[in-house]
């Protein structure tokens, strides 16, 4: 249904335009973590028809999507996604940060006053609190005064937390303590009855009773290096890092019903709670629009420990195809498509394994942290009696503010010298400080993003990037957080509601999802949003 809507200008003539009334009935954001762009094409002949290809190519395809600060890390990509803006003003600067009120490290959900629901673990202490502006899905709650329901979730919390906002009906994650979805009393006082039935149901041991092997035969996996390599992490009970997996006997030393996170059936059990979540809550059944937010976290782990042309990597997204042609049918046999928005995209890429690299010849290697963290405590100790660093971490460096005001000593002048000094590092590119962050407005180039992730109140003092290719990691698998395209380079779907076949090689920043929505949805921007709606979608 369209309104028509007078306007009357100065001159008293009336003209009028088209507003659009109509809704979608329900949203479902899909985040993959972890995901490379390159994955839809390299393993593009592996997957069927309705999964990744079916968005593809009934969707639109924004090919050139970035994250637009650093670090690129789970916490900080999910709200960024969801806030439309970047950690700068979303305040959750990493995954964990050291808090310079308490002077002890913070997780970026945690919240010492909920208590857990569903479980005795300290992992249900979790709430949205440390985020400091709303989300794309606050606002649909708040411009239906709160008759959207918004529910997130995810394997990892802060992946079903950040994404559902501050005022959502829940978020549940996954809790390998005994193998179930749980939240907290930030949310509920008790874990809906469906919930506690799914639980019941025990799919994490079932997924687990069965070893993993690969889903094609093993000769298909051509993208992929050979099964067999020096790259990859090897797990408790193995002596190769080669399929098949053996499930049911790994899982005794590798964390219990934890393991199922560095297994495709993490995926699979996800998609299941997904589609539990959706038929349960009746989600999409009312005159309000509805937002599910979905993340899928296994190929997170997946490849930080085999790495990105490992085959179980591959063979982890050609079974996630199969689970998103699922969750897809369902939600249009659910609603409609035409009634359902969905986008999908990732909170990060990944590189390449340094040593990989290193044997191909191309510039690459490890960061050692804590030996650079230990030179330069030595090197102030020398210089000031004391070494002034409260912590390193995140590629940051945070200095004791009381005991460089006590020497009477300048903090920009300090925070220089430690500059200096980090920069002799041979894997360093370039630091930067919070005076020369605070002082100065970047434009390009790494400090750009550097600025982007600097939070004044939550940040160190001094910040480092280190070289392309080099990463503080193990010698095996792979990790993310750099401002190379590697890791900020990620697809960008959408399909469904209103949605035109097409795609686009124009940049876009992920900081424009939440943007575009809103302007689809017709509601405020989220109140932190930098972002701007992507014009070929909202026309």
């Amino acid at each position: 249904m369209k309104k028509i809507i007078p306007i009357l200008f100065s001159s008293f003539i009336f003209i009028t335009v088209q507003a659009q009334t109509t809704k979608p009935k329900i949203v479902v954001g899909i985040v993959i973590d972890q995901m490379r762009y390159d994955y839809i094409y390299r393993y593009w002949d592996k997957f069927g028809n309705d999964g990744f290809k079916r968005l593809v190519n009934e969707g639109f395809f924004c090919r050139n999507t970035n994250y637009n600060y650093v670090p690129t890390y789970t916490g900080p990509g999910h709200a960024s996604i969801y806030t439309g803006t970047t950690p700068a003003v979303h305040g959750i600067i990493s995954n964990d940060w050291f808090d310079k009120v308490t002077g002890k490290d913070i997780y970026c959900v945690t919240d010492n006053n909920a208590n857990p629901v569903g479980t005795a673990a300290p992992e249900g202490k979790r709430s949205p609190v440390n985020m400091l502006t709303t989300t794309i899905t606050d606002e649909l709650r708040i411009s239906s005064n709160m008759k959207s329901k918004v529910i997130g979730i995810a394997l990892k919390d802060r992946s079903a937390i950040l994404p559902a906002g501050h005022t959502a009906n829940a978020a549940y994650w996954y809790d390998g303590s005994f193998g179930g979805f749980i939240t907290s009393t930030y949310y509920m006082k008790e874990l809906p009855v469906w919930v506690n039935d799914f639980n019941k149901k025990e799919l994490a041991k079932k997924y687990l009773s069965q070893s993993w092997n690969t889903i094609l035969p093993i000769e298909q996996y051509t993208e992929s290096l050979p099964d067999d390599n020096k790259y990859e992490f090897i797990a408790k009970g193995e002596t190769k890092p080669v399929f098949p997996h053996n499930l049911p006997e790994l899982r005794v030393l590798n964390g219990g019903l934890n393991m199922i996170r560095s297994t495709p059936f993490g995926n699979s059990l996800t998609k299941d709670f997904a589609i539990e979540t959706i038929q349960k809550e009746n989600m999409g059944k009312s005159t309000s629009t509805d937002f599910l937010a979905i993340s899928f976290s296994s190929p997170d782990y997946i490849g930080h420990t085999y790495g990105p042309n490992s085959v179980e990597q591959e063979d982890d997204y050609i079974r996630l195809d199969k689970d998103l042609a699922e969750l897809l049918k369902f939600i249009e046999t659910q609603v409609g498509k035409n009634n359902a928005l969905v986008f999908l995209t990732a909170d990060h890429a990944a590189p390449e394994v340094p040593n990989y690299l290193t044997d191909l010849k191309i510039p690459s290697g490890y960061v050692n942290e804590k030996k650079m963290a230990d030179s330069l405590k030595k090197h102030l100790l020398k210089n000031y009696g004391d070494t002034l660093v409260l912590s390193f971490s995140n590629q940051q460096v945070f200095l004791n503010h009381k005991s460089i005001d006590s020497k009477k000593l300048m903090l920009s002048l300090v925070e220089e010298d430690v500059a200096e000094f980090l920069q002799q590092f041979a894997e360093v590119s370039e630091v930067t400080t919070s005076a020369a962050l605070n002082n100065s407005q970047f434009t390009e180039g790494s400090r750009y993003l550097m600025q982007k992730g600097y939070n004044a109140k939550r940040s160190g003092d001094v910040l480092i990037n280190y070289l392309p290719a080099y990463i503080d990691y193990m010698p095996t698998g792979t990790t993310h957080g750099s401002p190379y395209s590697y890791d900020t380079h990620v697809p960008l779907l959408f399909f469904g509601w209103n949605i035109k076949q097409g795609s686009s090689s124009e940049q876009v920043y992920i900081t424009d999802v939440a943007a575009t929505l809103a302007m689809m949805l017709n509601i405020q921007f989220p109140n932190g949003c930098t972002g701007k709606p992507i014009s070929f979608l909202v026309k």
